[in-house]
C-alpha cells in the first residue's frame, strides 16, 4: 500500500505535516486568489474575484473584501450565502455554508488543531483539520470564531464576539465564550 501524501493525510482528518511542497503550493495559489479578489475594485470583482471563484463552489454567493482563505479548495457555499467584510476561513478541512447563511463581518472559522507538543508543533508542523458544517439561514453575529469540528443546525444564531467551541442545533441561539445556549427572543 503506498503512503499517504500530506494532502491526503489532510482530507482524510489524520496528523499532518503543514510544511509541505504540495500544500504550501495550493496556499500560494489561494493567496494569489485572495489577493485578486481583495484588490479588484467591486464593479470588476463581482461577487467573487475570478481566481476565487476557480477555488471556491460558491454558486450565487457573495464575498465582501477583504477576505482571507488558507486554501479555497476545500469551501462550500450554498445559494445565496453572504460573507461579509473581514472573513476569515482556514480550511484545511471542509467547511460547508448553506444556503441563504450570513457571516457578519471579521467571521473566523479554523479547521486546523496544532499539535500539544511544541517540537511536533513549531518543527514537524503537525495539526490536524476537522470539518466545519454551518446550516441552512444561519446567522453569525460579527468577530464570531468558529472552531475545528463544530457544526451548527439550520435556522441557528451566533451571537456577535462568540466563539463556538460545541456543535449548535437547529433553531438555537448562542452566546459568550464559550458560547452557550440563551432563550430566542420573539
Amino acid at each position: 500500500m503506498p503512503m499517504k501524501t500530506e494532502r491526503q493525510k489532510m482530507a482524510d482528518g489524520e496528523w499532518y505535516t503543514c510544511l509541505d511542497d504540495e500544500l504550501e503550493a495550493l496556499r500560494v495559489a489561494a493567496r494569489v486568489a485572495v489577493h485578486e479578489h481583495n484588490s479588484l475594485p467591486p464593479d470588476e470583482r463581482g461577487s467573487i474575484g475570478p481566481k476565487l471563484h476557480d477555488l471556491i463552489n460558491a454558486p450565487n454567493a457573495i464575498i465582501e473584501a477583504p477576505f482571507h482563505c488558507a486554501y479555497g479548495i476545500n469551501i462550500e457555499l450554498g445559494d445565496h450565502v453572504y460573507l461579509n467584510a473581514g472573513c476569515t476561513i482556514l480550511d484545511c478541512a471542509r467547511v460547508t455554508i448553506g444556503a441563504q447563511s450570513q457571516l457578519g463581518p471579521n467571521v473566523q472559522i479554523y479547521c486546523a488543531e496544532h499539535h500539544q507538543d511544541p517540537v511536533k508543533r513549531c518543527v514537524e508542523g503537525l495539526e490536524i483539520a476537522l470539518p466545519v458544517h454551518i446550516g441552512k439561514r444561519v446567522w453569525i453575529g460579527g468577530g464570531a470564531i468558529i472552531l475545528a469540528g463544530v457544526s451548527i443546525g439550520e435556522g441557528a444564531v451566533v451571537g456577535a464576539g462568540s466563539v463556538v467551541t460545541k456543535n449548535v442545533a437547529a433553531g438555537q441561539v448562542v452566546v459568550g465564550n464559550p458560547a452557550r445556549p440563551i432563550e430566542r427572543s420573539p
